[in-house]
């Protein structure tokens, strides 16, 4: 991969999640139907995204990133909280007040075979958010600004008339970051975008992301549940644990210290390319299964498979407090 993102980060903030909740309702009942309780997949979550930065978001399956990035664009109905993009508040929005705000923010998806059309040919998916929108009225203009967009993601204008089977995983990938890009968004939210993906492509995507940042000063918030990853292209991460943001920090903080013991536990399974230190570091095994988001335990979250767990931490609910210098933790052992 080429270079990490560099620390230095521009103020303004592109987007503000304010107390963030999805929950979605479990009905029972054959005849009558009822709500007989809820889903927690995000249960208030805060953050914000500057200008021009990465901001990872992390953590295990079913910890609600996802569900995350989909609220934050209004493609799934928000519980409560706020969603405040370039200082325009779209919690209450609807689909009609949502499509113009479209325009600045898009989503990279986690399947490069399921995420485009087999029926359509790559000009007519990459151009297919020009006509939408009303910005290709001139066909001639049309072909150029697709051209414009493959290239732009490494692929040859020739490719626009070919269908997306005809493509390898990754290039099919890139053909989703084209149509991303295709209304010149101000945001893009990358849902695992790279998971799919073999090992040495993965490393290729990932730099065409940090190259198109780069050069058309980009804002992503990047979900991933691979650390490793994440590293290379955050600025900032966010770890999550069902529901809920237990750490957030720089990537040099994070990485170098970690506060909480989640963090500490996922940076632990990050492999180690070197067999002797691989097998002399100590080992931070969490134990146990993720609890129902559905019923999550009193208290810490984590307490359940925490490895330094206290007394406090099963009746009290952690808040997130500021440790300086731009990072938070939800943890009892960084207490006042």
């Amino acid at each position: 991969m080429t270079s990490s993102a560099p620390d230095a980060i521009l103020p303004e903030a592109v987007l503000e999640v304010r107390d963030l909740k999805v929950h979605f309702p479990v009905m029972a009942g054959a005849v009558v139907r009822k709500q007989v309780g809820s889903v927690k997949a995000v249960d208030g979550v805060s953050f914000n995204v500057r200008r021009g930065e990465t901001l990872g978001l992390v953590g295990e399956s079913g910890c609600g990133k996802s569900t995350t990035g989909l609220a934050v664009l209004k493609m799934l109905d928000i519980t409560s909280g706020q969603v405040v993009f370039e200082g325009e508040d779209i919690s209450g929005y609807d689909r009609a007040r949502m499509r113009p705000i479209r325009r600045r923010m898009q989503m990279v998806y986690q399947d490069p075979f399921g995420s485009l059309n087999p029926r359509m040919k790559v000009a007519e998916i990459v151009g297919e958010p020009l006509e939408v929108h009303g910005m290709a009225t001139d066909r001639a203009v049309y072909r150029e600004r697709v051209a414009s967009l493959l290239d732009m993601v490494g692929l040859l204008p020739d490719m626009a008339d070919r269908y997306p089977h005809e493509f390898s995983g990754g290039q099919r990938q890139r053909i989703g970051i084209a149509r991303a890009l295709a209304l010149e968004p101000s945001l893009i939210i990358c849902d695992e975008p790279v998971s799919a993906l073999d090992v040495s492509i993965q490393a290729q995507v990932v730099n065409l992301f940090q190259e198109l940042q780069e050069r058309l000063g980009l804002t992503y918030i990047f979900i991933a549940h691979d650390l490793a990853v994440v590293r290379h292209i955050s600025h900032r991460i966010a770890v999550m644990y069902l529901g809920r943001i237990v750490e957030i920090a720089s990537r040099g903080d994070l990485y170098a210290r970690p506060l909480h013991p989640y963090t500490v536990a996922l940076l632990a399974a990050i492999p180690i390319p070197d067999p002797e230190v691989e097998a002399s570091r100590p080992q931070q095994i969490i134990t146990g299964e993720v609890p129902s988001a559905m019923r999550p335990p009193p208290g810490c979250r984590f307490h359940t498979r925490c490895p330094r767990v206290m007394d406090v931490c099963r009746s009290v609910d952690p808040p997130m407090r500021d440790m300086g210098d731009g990072r938070a933790v939800a943890c009892h052992l960084h207490g006042a």
